[in-house]
């Protein structure tokens, strides 16, 4: 009789035991089925909030592959004037930023000597060009070894460059070179490639590259800094994206496409960037709309309020 009470308690402990598990497993079935039901009404409930964006509509452009480098401009000719006789500098006849003809004198030197009388003698340009820069005064002694002046021709300049040698089979000669300088920021001048050594430099593994650029209106002088874009290859009306668009790693790269007041996630390839802009080789075409702000809150499907990049509006 005792061993008999005695397994009836056991019995009821075990099931209270049971009891209380199963209570504690229905009552966090039930939590998780409320936390459900929040989550999916939120998701409802944002899925339906349209998410502001602004984008940017592709269009076709023209885009050139560049390499970049920097210079100093020269004139395409130059020349240190000396004089031919020792003596006084008794006349300047040009000054500085003067054109001049080959021939005609810069300056004349008093060469007499005790006991003998010599007509001035004349220091000569030796090129057509614009005195760049008389070095002497009146009552100078001067030798033959005197710097006098500098004479450039500068109707043309150029500028040397030092290319890698990876470059080497990419670069002719007529090659297109666009120039900008700091003294004209808002000014682009174009050059080409007039010189290409045959010759690699074997500590630097370049190889010397020389830009003559048209210089009529003297806008660019010698010693002037240069930057230089010389244009390896061209491409015609390719569509063109804004940086800020882009998401993702290469190459993996994708954008957020609006159609239908709708973001679609869109995967493109990408090419070349100038500034900005990427070349887009695929995944996009002229008249698209690619988001550029507000693309980390999209996700596939997401509703949206559309402001172009000009300022106008989309519903």
């Amino acid at each position: 009789m005792q061993k008999s009470k005695i397994k009836n308690q056991k019995y009821n402990t075990k099931f209270k035991s049971f009891g209380f598990c199963f209570v504690i497993l229905i009552f966090a079935f039930c939590i998780l089925n409320f936390l459900a039901g929040c989550q999916q009404k939120k998701v409802a409930q944002n899925a339906q909030e349209a998410i502001p964006v602004r984008v940017s509509k592709i269009t076709l452009q023209d885009f050139a592959e560049t390499i970049d480098y920097v210079g100093n401009i020269k004139a395409q000719d130059e020349a240190i004037v000396y004089p031919k006789v020792s003596g006084k500098i008794i006349a300047k006849i040009r000054q500085d930023n003067e054109p001049i003809k080959k021939g005609e004198a810069i300056c004349y030197i008093d060469r007499d000597e005790v006991g003998l009388k010599f007509e001035p003698a004349p220091v000569e340009s030796p090129i057509d060009g614009i005195v760049g820069r008389v070095y002497v005064d009146i009552g100078e002694n001067v030798s033959s070894q005197t710097e006098v002046a500098l004479v450039v021709a500068m109707q043309q300049v150029k500028i040397r460059l030092d290319i890698p040698e990876k470059y080497l089979t990419r670069i002719a000669l007529a090659q297109v070179a666009k120039i900008r300088t700091d003294a004209y920021p808002d000014a682009e001048f174009s050059g080409e490639v007039t010189k290409i050594s045959p010759v690699v430099d074997l500590a630097t593994r370049t190889f010397p590259v020389e830009i003559t650029v048209d210089n009529p209106q003297l806008q660019l002088k010698p010693g002037m800094f240069a930057k230089v874009s010389l244009i390896l290859e061209e491409y015609q009306n390719v569509p063109v994206i804004l940086k800020e668009a882009v998401l993702g790693r290469e190459p993996n790269w994708y954008v957020y496409v609006v159609e239908n007041n709708k973001a679609v996630l869109r995967e493109i390839t990408l090419g070349l960037r100038q500034g900005p802009y990427y070349q887009v080789r695929s995944g996009l075409k002229e008249g698209d709309y690619v988001v550029i702000v507000g693309q980390q809150r999209l996700y596939a499907g997401a509703g949206v309020t559309v402001e172009e990049e000009n300022g106008g509006r989309q519903e």
